[in-house]
């Protein structure tokens, strides 16, 4: 009997993933636990396994295709079997209605070019001026496919001359490649005066000297969530530098105790993602989100980490760090972005972030504008280091190695000076690392 391999449910949150990548056929024969497809949710990527051992007998869905959890994906089954009961019923849209007879072509639609004739095109019963006729026959444009612009949508010998502006001229082999296959003129031709050949057809919305690939999966995700971000938040961005003296001093000490052991290494980041925790649960309204009509701000800090990969953007969170050690929290961060660049990270990671950090020092940038991952009301971003001067105790200016914080917020939930506020009470603390007194006074000077 013939069994179906369902798609998985991979989070609470997740109702459909996107089928990314067949890795079989129909007809081939696997065994249970083997890839059958790539798919993707949200911004991770994960294997579809084989869940029984025999032979695919039909896939029921294409790739790029947004397959509800839990619905049949494929079937897996002896040769010949009927897997017609095992068909996912697909939603599917309404087709939309044929435009009337009478309605004139769009001058927007992309109709295939064909080569007019030798015979007389240009007549007032046809509706095209007699000029207009001559310069299509000339420059090898159909007339009927120009949306007249001449009393009662006559074509007019300058809507011809448009027309040629805007399509190159077709070989009788080009325009009968359009025809019949559907392929689309470049810009210009190799033939003469521009003429496109049969050879220089091309699959529509391609552009020549590019490769060109549509907008789908996480790449897509990204682009609607920066777009949305951009629209629906009043981002403001602040910039300060703090001497990183003290946390290099630290970091060096921590690597000097440990030694040769195992356990892991502290990085700058870690010190500074530290930090900012220590820093936000002083400023609760850092920490929050803001929801249209409501603010939320929370005691515990999921904070988020943006995550370079090959396949696009991440933002895993890891959750409740507020009572994690410098240790425990290096530890934390690292396994994330382990997961991430493997692309074993779980939906659920990937969301319920309170305010996220994003570090792009290590590739030279000194200060950039982080978007905010709404509803987060803030982001922080971390620059590289960079050799400055410093005015030291006894009035003389030093140098020292100094890093940029760019702190984006949301000007719907956050105003400007409840930011800087938070912004100079982390670099006190980052400049003060690891002093226990450090920023207890919300940012404000003490006497």
């Amino acid at each position: 009997m013939a069994t179906p391999v369902i798609m998985p449910r991979l989070g609470q949150s997740v109702e459909d993933c996107i089928l990314a990548e067949w890795k079989v056929a129909p007809g081939a024969a696997v065994e249970e636990g083997a890839v059958l497809a790539v798919i993707e949710t949200d911004k991770a990527s994960f294997d579809l396994e084989s869940t029984a051992t025999g032979t695919v007998l039909e896939l029921f869905w294409e790739e790029g295709d947004d397959v509800p959890v839990l619905a049949n994906v494929l079937a897996v089954g002896e040769e010949g079997e009927d897997v017609s009961d095992l068909r996912p019923q697909k939603e599917t849209a309404t087709p939309a209605p044929a435009p009337e007879k009478s309605q004139a072509p769009s001058s927007d639609a992309l109709a295939p070019v064909v080569p007019v004739s030798a015979s007389p095109v240009g007549s007032s019963e046809a509706g095209v001026s007699p000029r207009a006729g001559k310069l299509a026959l000339r420059s090898g444009i159909d007339p009927e496919s120009i949306q007249g612009t001449g009393p009662s949508g006559r074509v007019i010998e300058r809507d011809v001359e448009a027309a040629a502006a805007g399509r190159p001229r077709l070989s009788a082999s080009a325009a009968a490649s359009a025809r019949e296959t559907g392929l689309e003129p470049p810009a210009r031709g190799k033939g003469l005066a521009g003429m496109a050949l049969a050879g220089d057809m091309q699959q529509p919305g391609a552009i020549e000297g590019a490769q060109v690939e549509p907008v789908k999966g996480i790449r897509k995700l990204i682009a609607e969530r920066m777009m949305e971000s951009l629209a629906n938040t009043a981002q403001f961005t602040l910039n300060s530098t703090f001497d990183a003296t003290a946390i290099q001093t630290y970091r060096k000490r921590k690597r000097e105790e440990a030694g040769d052991a195992s356990g892991p290494k502290i990085t700058l980041n870690d010190l500074i993602a530290h930090a900012l925790i220590l820093t936000l649960k002083r400023h609760p309204d850092l920490n929050a989100h803001f929801l249209g009509d409501r603010i939320a701000r929370f005691e515990e800090v999921h904070l988020g980490v943006a995550v370079d990969t090959p396949r696009g953007l991440m933002v895993p969170v890891l959750r409740s760090v507020c009572s994690k050690s410098l240790e425990d929290l290096s530890v934390g961060i690292k396994e994330l972005v382990k997961s991430c660049l493997e692309g074993t990270v779980l939906p659920d990671q990937l969301s319920g972030g309170t305010f996220t950090l994003t570090n792009l020092g290590m590739l030279g940038i000194d200060h950039f504008t982080p978007v905010i991952n709404p509803p987060e009301a803030a982001i922080l971003g971390v620059g590289g280091i960079s050799l400055r001067p410093v005015p030291g105790k006894d009035g003389e200016v030093t140098t020292a190695e100094c890093i940029t914080l760019s702190l984006t917020i949301d000007h719907q939930a956050v105003d400007g000076a409840p930011a800087a506020r938070f912004l100079k009470d982390l670099v006190d603390t980052l400049e003060n690392y690891p002093g226990e007194d450090v920023g207890q006074n919300n940012g404000e000077e003490t006497t």
